[in-house]
């Protein structure tokens, strides 16, 4: 399992832009000193909360504050954008980053970015539309044939080439064919990830996703492979997850619930989501009301929250429970308090990440009878329905939540260090870069820019 970041970001209305934007960065820089792999920046135009509406100046000004850490936008609505501008938009920050950038593309979700670009969302038009724009622009990449591009959403004209001025549509990526693509799933059998499985990109699961939720986005990737022939590769799915780490269950959890990620759920998400797609996509239990849907269940039933033993059980349990995954995500809050937000994200790379690791090579080995692709491996941990009578994570066995439901700040979050087993450290820089080629020798990072030109 390897270890990504993404920032939608999450900020309450009235913050400050040019602090935010400041911090933000400089978790990106924390992140890339301990070793994360990746990092996905959000883009919205008119979401107070999610910031940030240029992902790609961004990734461009961290880029030369970072050495290792993938930068990619999370994702590029392309509603938003016309083919001819976003095909050199990416393509120079491509160049830029010299093999660290990934094109995470979507149709958007924010309802306010979807009447600033006239789109209604009901219509289901932003997916086609989504299609469309991106063939077009890696059309215009392998083979920009002149002429004039017509559509009811844009229109552009690729000139005729004159050599004698050099005059022609030139900007193409830097990796070849193009940047690896990534998208996003929320919904139940989505059918974004089922093009994702068409066309070999990178599949990523939203971080409200239930289990439930995850197991048919697996589905739809394998589909959209089995349309083109091709075969989907788990270690590329990524799955986003708030992700708390303590140095004991009973604290993480007061963190957790006293902290950002409830204030970010109860104040803009259990708000927000339904007015769109509804809380359906958030229930383990799809008849559970919507009033239970509170940051008590969303830490019991989705959040990753605990000591570090504990939440590598809880990863476990996830990975076993879907399959198996290739890259957790785990996704931006401000760090507030700050100390124990970077000790998380150090704990969740130095001690969680080697034991998941330790976890995954064993999953393999000890799954002969069944495809790593056809579901969970034989032995895989068995687990109770979601909202009701669920023992919540960290608790010994046979113990009881409180609040009624299963879930609620009751004396069952316990301290979670008994038995504790040893922590490896890791091996060292984070993992090898994959996705699309690269060229062969090229110096990664500013420092070696830098290094180079000296």
């Amino acid at each position: 399992m390897r270890l990504g970041y993404f920032m939608m970001p999450l900020h309450p209305p009235g913050s400050d832009l040019t602090a935010t934007l400041h911090d933000d960065l400089q978790q990106i820089i924390a992140l890339d000193r301990l070793g994360y792999e990746e990092a996905w920046i959000g883009e919205h135009f008119t979401a107070q909360w999610e910031n940030i509406p240029a992902p790609d100046l961004f990734i461009a000004q961290a880029l030369s504050l970072t050495e290792r850490i993938r930068l990619g936008t999370g994702v590029t609505c392309i509603p938003n954008h016309t083919p001819f501008h976003l095909a050199h938009r990416i393509a120079q920050l491509d160049h830029m980053a010299r093999g660290r950038f990934l094109w995470g593309v979507g149709s958007g979700g924010f309802i306010g970015d979807f009447r600033a670009a006239g789109v209604d969302p009901a219509t289901g038009e932003q997916r086609g539309l989504t299609r469309e724009s991106i063939d077009l622009v890696l059309q215009l990449w392998e083979d920009p044939q002149p002429g004039a591009y017509n559509h009811r959403r844009w229109q552009f004209n690729v000139p005729e080439p004159d050599d004698e001025v050099g005059l022609r549509m030139h900007v193409k990526p830097y990796t070849k064919p193009h940047p690896p693509i990534a998208m996003a799933g929320i919904s139940v059998k989505s059918d974004t990830l089922e093009l994702a499985g068409e066309r070999g990109w990178i599949p990523m699961s939203i971080n409200f996703a239930p289990r439930r939720v995850l197991k048919t986005h697996w589905t739809s990737v394998e589909e959209g492979a089995a349309r083109s022939g091709r075969v989907a590769d788990r270690g590329e799915w990524r799955i986003a997850r708030e992700v708390f780490v303590g140095e004991t269950t009973k604290e993480a959890r007061r963190v957790a619930l006293d902290g950002v990620l409830s204030r970010d759920f109860e104040q803009y998400f259990r708000l927000l989501i339904p007015k769109g797609r509804g809380m359906a996509i958030l229930k383990e239990d799809p008849d559970m009301p919507d009033s239970d849907v509170t940051s008590e269940y969303m830490l019991d039933n989705v959040w990753v929250v605990g000591s570090p033993d504990d939440v590598v059980s809880q990863l476990r349990e996830l990975s076993d429970e879907v399959g198996g995954f290739g890259v957790l995500l785990a996704m931006a809050h401000e760090w507030a308090p700050e100390g124990p937000w970077r000790e998380s994200m150090r704990l969740l790379k130095e001690e969680v990440l080697p034991n998941s690791t330790t976890f995954r090579r064993e999953q393999r080995n000890d799954a002969p009878t069944r495809h790593p692709r056809s579901g969970p491996a034989r032995g895989a941990v068995p687990h109770a329905p979601s909202h009701t009578g669920r023992r919540p994570r960290g608790l010994p066995p046979g113990a009881r939540g409180g609040g009624g439901r299963g879930h609620g700040r009751g004396p069952w979050a316990v301290d979670g260090r008994a038995g504790r087993g040893p922590h490896r450290r890791p091996a060292g820089a984070a993992g090898a870069q994959r996705g699309g080629r690269v060229r062969s020798g090229e110096p990664r990072g500013a420092v070696a820019l830098a290094a180079r030109r000296r």
